[in-house]
């Protein structure tokens, strides 16, 4: 199992477990996340706790999650980023397209505005 999904009362948390976020999980994290949003659901948080790296198919995963929250009016919340992750992200610019939370409490809180 490389992530598990649950349904929460107003979001879908998601939660990568496995140490690397690279094109072996991209996809089908993809394609997950397609499936929770088709379900209705418009809040995602994503957990990144356990991974120390991804990669640019990895970042792909993210920003289709966040374009589905958006299409829906919902929100998406990527929390748990390990520094090596962080650094992508900032690099890529994203910090300042994402909602980012350092913990998952915080997430939550940003779901329910």
């Amino acid at each position: 199992m490389e992530f598990s999904i649950e349904k929460k009362e107003n979001y879908t948390l998601v939660k990568v477990l496995v140490e690397k976020l690279d094109t072996h999980i991209a996809p089908a994290l993809k394609s997950e996340l397609v499936l929770v949003s088709g379900n209705g659901e418009k809040n995602i948080i994503l957990d990144l706790s356990s991974c120390r790296y991804c990669d640019s198919s990895g970042l792909s995963a993210i920003l289709v999650a966040n374009r589905l929250c958006k299409n829906a009016n919902g929100t998406f919340v990527l929390t748990g980023l390990q520094p090596a992750v962080e650094r992508l992200i900032t690099i890529s610019q994203l910090d300042t397209v994402l909602n980012i939370s350092y913990t998952l409490d915080k997430a939550v809180e940003l779901v329910g505005k």
